[in-house]
C-alpha cells in the first residue's frame, strides 16, 4: 500500500513538473510575440491589436499553432501594412516553420537569431525595405525549402552562402542591389526548381554551372544586370525548364541551338538585349512554346521555316530588329497565335490573308515595315481583336467591311499607307474604342455619322491628309470622351456645327486645309480643356468670337487664311496662356492689341490683313488708334477760363504720376509673380526657360486630373518630362504645403519611382521635371500594346 502511495506522489509530480515546463515555455512564445509586436511602429490596420497577454496564443491574428496547442508553428503577417523591424525574438520560436512578413514596409537588416529556427522551410520577407548583405548565419536551415527576398534593399555580393541550403526548392533574391558574378556554385542544389536573381545589378558572365540544375523550372535573370557575352550553351541542359526570362541584361551573340532541347519550355523572353545573328531554326522545334518575346535586339535574316511547328505559340514577338523578307504564310495559319508584333523590322510582301482566322488573335502591330498588298479580311472573325496598327507601309485596298463589327476592337493604327476608300460603317462606333488612326492615306467619302451610343474611352480620332468630304454631321458631338480631333488636309466643307462644344475633354482640334465655311461657332469655347485650335485655310467668314477669352489654356490659335472680318478682340491679349497665334491674310481690322502676351508675337503672325494696324504694320488712320478724332478748338480762351485749365493740367498730372506708381508697383508685383524659379535636387545643366521651351502641344505625352505632361529634350540631348500642374487660384500665396512635399519626394532614390529633378515655380504656376522614362506606364504596361501579353502570375505580382 505504502509502494502504490509512493508511486501516486511520483507520477502527480512528474506531471505537474511537465505542466509548469509547457507552461513555461507558452508564456516564453508568448513573451516572444508580444516583443515582436513592439518593434512594429506603425500598425495602420490595427491587425495586431488581439497581440496581448489576455488573448490565447494560437488566437494571436496571423498565426497558426500544431496539433496540440502548445506551440506556434506559422506566422503570416503578408500585406497588413506593417512598418518597424523585424525582432530577433522570433528566434525563441522553435517550432516555427512558416514565416511571411512579405508586402510590408519593414525595414533594418535580415535578424541573424532566426538562424536558429532549425525547423523552418518557409521563409517570406519579399517587397519590403529591408537592407544590409544577406546574413551568412541563415546558412543553418537546413530544411529552408522556400526563401523569398524579392524586392528589397539587400547590398553586398550575391550570397554564396545560401548554396549550403541542401533542401532550397525556391529561392528569389531579385528586386534588390546584389552586385558581383552569379556564383559558379549556384549549380550546386539538387532539388531547387525556382531561380530568380533578375533586377539587380549583376555582371560578369552566366556560369555554364547553371546548366546542372536539372531539376530547375524557372529561371529568371534579367532586368538590370549587365551580363558580359551570351548565354551559354549548357543553359540546354535545364530539361525541366518551363519559363525561361533574360530580358535587359545586356546579351550578346546567338542564341545557341541547345536551347532546342527544352522542350518543356512554355516562355522564352530575351527582349531588349544586343542578341544578333540569325533566329535560330531550333527554336522551332519547342513544342511545348506558348510565348516567345525576341524584340529590340539585332536579329537578321528571315523568320525560320521551322516556326511553323509551334503549333502552341500564343505570342510571338519580334519588333525592333533587323528581319527581312516575307512574313510566312504559316504565320497566319498559327492555331493559338493571339498576339504577333513585328513592327520595326524590314519586311516586305503582302500580310498573311489568314491572319485572324483562328479566331484568337487579339494584338496585331505590323507597322514600320515596308509591306504591301492589302489588309486580310479576317482578322476580327472570332471578335477578339484588341489592338490594329499597321502605320508606315505601303498597303493598298479598303479597309475591311468586317471591322466595323468588331466589337472587341480599341485601337486602330493604319496611317500611313495607300489605303483607299470610305471608312467602314460603325467603325467610328465600337464600343471598346479609345484610338482611331487613319491619316495620309487615300480615304475619300464623309465623315460617318454615329448614334449617341459611342465609346466614352474614343480618345482619339485622326483623319488628316485624306480625300474626305461632305458636311460635317452634328453627331460628332457624341463623342464625348475625344481629346484630339485632327481632321486636316481633307475637303469637309460647310460650317463648323455647333456640337463641337459638347465634346468637353477635347484639348486639340485641327481642322485646317479643309473648305469650312460660315461663322466660327462661339460653342467652342465650351470647351475648356483645349490647348490647341487650328482652323486656317478655310473659307470661314465673320467675327473673332470673344468668348475665346474663356480657354484659360489654349496654348496655340491659328486662324490664318480665311475670311475674317473685324478686329482682334482686345481681351485675348489677357490670355497668359497663349505662346502662339496667327491671324494672317484674313480682313482683319483696327489696332492689334500690343499689351500681355501680344507684345511677345512676331508681326508675321498678323501679315495679310491691309486694315490692320500697330508696331510693324504701319500707323494707324485716324482715329483708329485713339477711338476719336481731335476736335479743334475755336476762338481764343478767357484768363479765367486758360487758369482753370492750367489747374486741371496740374491735378490731373498729379493724379496720373500717382497712378503710374501704382500701376508700376502693380507691374513688378505681376512681373515678380511671373518670374520663374528653379529649385533643382541634383547637379541640373538646364534651366527654367529651357523647360518652358518644352510647353508645346506637339510634346504633350499625357493628361489627366494631375495636370498635363509634356516630352522636352534639354541642351544636353538628356529628354525630360515635364507636369504643369493646374494654376493656383488668383491671388493665393498659399503653397499647401507643396514645397515641402516636393522637397521629400525630391529626395527619394528607388528604383520603382520615377526621379524628380527638380521644379520650376512662380506665384501661379508650378512645372515638375522628371526623368523621363520612355517604356510608358504601369497602365500601358498591364492592358496595352507594351505588355503584350503578361501571364497572370506575372501580373499579380505587379
Amino acid at each position: 500500500m505504502r509502494l502504490l502511495l509512493l508511486l501516486l506522489l511520483l507520477l502527480l509530480h512528474i506531471s505537474h513538473s511537465y505542466a509548469a515546463g509547457a507552461a513555461a515555455r507558452a508564456v516564453t512564445e508568448l513573451r516572444a510575440l508580444i516583443a515582436v509586436k513592439s518593434s512594429i511602429t506603425d500598425d495602420p490596420q490595427s491587425y495586431l491589436s488581439n497581440w496581448n497577454a489576455t488573448t490565447p496564443l494560437c488566437s494571436f491574428a496571423g498565426v497558426t499553432c500544431d496539433l496540440t496547442g502548445r506551440h506556434v508553428t506559422s506566422i503570416d503577417l503578408t500585406n497588413v501594412t506593417l512598418a518597424g523591424t523585424l525582432s530577433p525574438s522570433l528566434a525563441h520560436l522553435r517550432f516555427l516553420q512558416n514565416l511571411s512578413v512579405a508586402a510590408n514596409d519593414l525595414s533594418g537588416p535580415i535578424p541573424t537569431e532566426l538562424a536558429v529556427l532549425s525547423n523552418l522551410r518557409y521563409l517570406n520577407l519579399s517587397n519590403n525595405v529591408f537592407n544590409g548583405s544577406f546574413p551568412t548565419q541563415l546558412s543553418q536551415l537546413k530544411n529552408l525549402q522556400i526563401l523569398d527576398l524579392y524586392n528589397n534593399n539587400m547590398t553586398g555580393e550575391l550570397p554564396v552562402s545560401v548554396t549550403e541550403l541542401p533542401n532550397l526548392r525556391h529561392l528569389h533574391l531579385g528586386g534588390n542591389y546584389f552586385s558581383g558574378q552569379i556564383p559558379s556554385s549556384y549549380g550546386r542544389w539538387e532539388h531547387l526548381e525556382y531561380l530568380a536573381v533578375s533586377g539587380n545589378e549583376l555582371s560578369g558572365k552566366i556560369p555554364p554551372e547553371i546548366g546542372n540544375l536539372t531539376k530547375l523550372k524557372q529561371l529568371y535573370i534579367g532586368y538590370f544586370n549587365s551580363f558580359e557575352g551570351g548565354l551559354p550553351p549548357e543553359i540546354g541542359n535545364l530539361s525541366e525548364l518551363v519559363r525561361f526570362d533574360a530580358a535587359n541584361c545586356m546579351l550578346s551573340g546567338e542564341i545557341p541551338p541547345e536551347i532546342g532541347k527544352l522542350q518543356k519550355l512554355d516562355t522564352l523572353f530575351l527582349q531588349v538585349n544586343a542578341l544578333s545573328g540569325s533566329l535560330t531554326p531550333e527554336l522551332g522545334t519547342l513544342n511545348s512554346l506558348k510565348s516567345m518575346d525576341l524584340s529590340n535586339n539585332m536579329f537578321t535574316g528571315e523568320i525560320p521555316a521551322s516556326f511553323a511547328q509551334l503549333k502552341n505559340l500564343t505570342l510571338l514577338n519580334l519588333f525592333r530588329n533587323k528581319l527581312h523578307g516575307r512574313i510566312p504564310d504559316f504565320i497566319g495559319e498559327l492555331p493559338e497565335l493571339e498576339v504577333l508584333q513585328l513592327w520595326e523590322n524590314n519586311f516586305t510582301g503582302s500580310i498573311p490573308q489568314k491572319l485572324g482566322s483562328n479566331k484568337k488573335l487579339q494584338v496585331l502591330d505590323l507597322s514600320s515595315n515596308k509591306l504591301t498588298g492589302t489588309l486580310p479580311p479576317d482578322m476580327c472573325s472570332g471578335n477578339t481583336l484588341q489592338t490594329l496598327i499597321t502605320l508606315g507601309n505601303f498597303l493598298l485596298g479598303p479597309i475591311p467591311e468586317s471591322l466595323g463589327k468588331c466589337e472587341s476592337l480599341s485601337r486602330i493604327r493604319m496611317g500611313e499607307n495607300y489605303l483607299n476608300g470610305s471608312i467602314p460603317e460603325g467603325l467610328l462606333g465600337l464600343p471598346q474604342l479609345t484610338q482611331v488612326e487613319l491619316q495620309d492615306n487615300y480615304l475619300t467619302g464623309e465623315f460617318p455619322v454615329t448614334d449617341s451610343s459611342i465609346s466614352a474611352n474614343l480618345g482619339q480620332i485622326s483623319l488628316s491628309n485624306n480625300q474626305l468630304s461632305g458636311a460635317l454631321p452634328a453627331s460628332v458631338g457624341n463623342f464625348s470622351g475625344v481629346q484630339k480631333l485632327l481632321l486636316d488636309g481633307n475637303k469637309f466643307s460647310g460650317p463648323i456645327p455647333a456640337e463641337i462644344g459638347k465634346l468637353q475633354q477635347l484639348s486639340k482640334i485641327d481642322f485646317s486645309h479643309n473648305k469650312f465655311s460660315g461663322l466660327i461657332p462661339p460653342e467652342i469655347c465650351k470647351c475648356k480643356l483645349l490647348t490647341f485650335v487650328d482652323l486656317s485655310r478655310n473659307e470661314l467668314s465673320g467675327q473673332i468670337p470673344t468668348e475665346i477669352t474663356s480657354m484659360r489654356i489654349l496654348n496655340y490659335l491659328n486662324l490664318s487664311r480665311n475670311h475674317l472680318l473685324g478686329s482682334i478682340p482686345s481681351s485675348i491679349s489677357t490670355m497668359q496662356s497663349l505662346t502662339s497665334v496667327d491671324f494672317s491674310y484674313n480682313n482683319l481690322s483696327g489696332l492689334v492689341p500690343g499689351s500681355g502676351q501680344f507684345s511677345y508675337f512676331n508681326y508675321t503672325s498678323f501679315l495679310g490683313n491691309p486694315e490692320l494696324c500697330g508696331p510693324y504694320l504701319g500707323p494707324c488712320k485716324d482715329g483708329v488708334a485713339k477711338g476719336t478724332h481731335e476736335t479743334h478748338i475755336k476762338g481764343g480762351l478767357s484768363a479765367s477760363l486758360k487758369l482753370l485749365l492750367v489747374i486741371g493740367l496740374l491735378v490731373f498730372s498729379i493724379l496720373f504720376a500717382v497712378a503710374a506708381i501704382i500701376k508700376a508697383r502693380s507691374l513688378k508685383k505681376a512681373s515678380d509673380s511671373r518670374a520663374w524659379k528653379l529649385t533643382a535636387f541634383q547637379r541640373l545643366d538646364f534651366s527654367c526657360d529651357d523647360v518652358l521651351d518644352c510647353l508645346k502641344e506637339d510634346n504633350i505625352i499625357g493628361k489627366g486630373g494631375a495636370g498635363i505632361v509634356y516630352k522636352g529634350s534639354m541642351p544636353s540631348g538628356d529628354h525630360v518630362a515635364v507636369k504643369r500642374l493646374p494654376a493656383m487660384s488668383r491671388g493665393s500665396s498659399h503653397d499647401h504645403g507643396f514645397n515641402a512635399e516636393i522637397q521629400t519626394l525630391g529626395r527619394i532614390r528607388h528604383r520603382h519611382i520615377v526621379r524628380l529633378l527638380g521644379f520650376c515655380s512662380n506665384h501661379e504656376t508650378n512645372l515638375l521635371v522628371y526623368e523621363y522614362m520612355p517604356n510608358g506606364s504601369l497602365g500601358e504596361v498591364l492592358h496595352g500594346k507594351k505588355g503584350g501579353h503578361l501571364h497572370w502570375d506575372t501580373r499579380y505580382k505587379i
